[in-house]
């Protein structure tokens, strides 16, 4: 079984990458469900084929489903998070704060999850290939396992009195309901789903990009956020490369065919450097490109085409890197991050911290960093390189609590 999330920022091209990546697993014989988690969706457009709720056979091997989580919450939890919110406020909650316990935060996210997850446990699939949402609504719903099971202990940690006597009218009006059983069992489930979230045998995470820089950077925080919650992150794909630019094979980008047109041939040494920064910035993280078509990438005999130009003779649904990009642990009272870089000469490490950004030169070797919010707040004190790894230590800042 294997779980594949496509994210990144709007507009990259993630539905449609989801989408080939679906129909070349379907073509090698593997029954495959390509699925949507974003609610403004676009998968039926990029298949050109009418979608529901529910996973639909689009070809042989070849399932696609658009989740509509707003109705499945609904169905799920609507009718109790009424009830709920009027048992508080009886057992003396203020209303606001009732109505506010009464609604779980991040339940569309769970849901969205679960239901993925589901579909992969029951076997009804090789593969479930997800086109999440937008780069932050994504790592907001990676995040939510942990903040749901916290709340929900919140939630029953507000005395036990008060929880029988909830259960007890929840009892009365709706006797087929056990809200706080079904409160258990999704709870079970959210702490089953976190173990498939992190293992890499099992779920993979792309990140999707274009040559820009702002998609870059936002692309480059993703996995730094990803790598943080240990979220195994497995390639890079980057979509729209002009005409005339390719990779040597060894980590550089080239332009082999210089356009005639000066505004063509302006916008290929834009790419040409976008690109290098991506092969640097993103090591060791294996990157897909695809060509800049001159045509949309709709329906699935054009998507099969795309599919071709990513992967060549590969299989999408195999691993194609394991480890962690970064990966930041505790040391005392310090942070340290830790970082696999290419090879390079062995020199004095130079650090330059400018809000959450960390600039890092190794002799000729530089490396633009997007830090996440915890070492954003610290200075870096220092860095080592060895055996391939730097690290950077990121010591509490005066006055700030010592690491638990």
């Amino acid at each position: 079984m294997r779980i594949i999330l496509y994210l990144g920022k709007g507009g990259v091209g993630k539905t449609t990458t989801a989408a080939a990546s679906a129909i070349r697993s379907a073509d090698l014989g593997h029954r495959t469900l390509v699925v949507s988690t974003d609610i403004a969706h676009s998968l039926a457009d990029s298949l050109d084929i009418g979608l529901t709720g529910q996973p639909l056979e689009i070809s042989p091997n070849l399932f696609a489903q658009e989740i509509n989580v707003l109705e499945e919450v609904r169905e799920h939890w609507g009718e109790m998070q009424g009830y709920l919110g009027n048992v508080l406020r009886k057992q003396g909650m203020n209303k606001a704060v009732a109505e506010e316990m009464a609604i779980i935060p991040g339940m569309e996210e769970v849901v969205s999850l679960l239901h993925i997850n589901k579909q992969a446990q029951e076997g009804n699939f090789d593969r479930v290939i997800v086109d999440a949402a937008p780069t932050g609504e994504t790592i907001r719903l990676l995040t939510m396992p942990e903040s749901f099971q916290w709340y929900v202990g919140r939630l029953r940690g507000w005395g036990d009195t008060s929880m029988r006597i909830a259960s007890g009218l929840i009892s009365r009006f709706l006797p087929d309901k056990d809200v706080f059983g079904s409160l258990d069992r999704l709870v079970a489930g959210v702490k089953e789903l976190q173990k498939v979230l992190v293992d890499p045998t099992v779920t993979s995470y792309r990140v999707v990009l274009n040559p820009e820089k702002m998609v870059l950077k936002e692309g480059a925080r993703a996995v730094t956020y990803l790598s943080l919650f240990g979220y195994p992150v497995d390639a890079a794909i980057v979509n729209r490369v002009l005409p005339g630019i390719e990779s040597d094979g060894m980590g550089n980008t080239v332009m082999v065919e210089p356009s005639s047109d000066p505004y063509l041939h302006h916008l290929q040494e834009i790419q040409v450097r976008y690109l290098a920064e991506l092969e640097r910035d993103f090591y060791p993280l294996p990157i897909f490109r695809s060509p800049w078509f001159d045509r949309e990438m709709v329906g699935i005999d054009t998507l099969r085409e795309l599919a071709t130009a990513l992967f060549a003779d590969r299989d999408p649904g195999q691993v194609f890197f394991t480890g962690q990009a970064q990966t930041v642990e505790e040391d005392g009272e310090d942070f340290v991050l830790q970082l696999p870089l290419p090879n390079v000469e062995l020199d004095k490490v130079r650090l330059t911290k400018r809000g959450d950004e960390l600039f890092v030169v190794i002799g000729n070797f530089k490396r633009e960093l997007l830090l996440p919010t915890v070492l954003a707040q610290r200075d870096a004190s220092g860095a080592t390189f060895n055996n391939g790894v730097l690290k950077i230590r990121f010591p509490p800042m005066n006055g700030e609590p010592a690491a638990a």
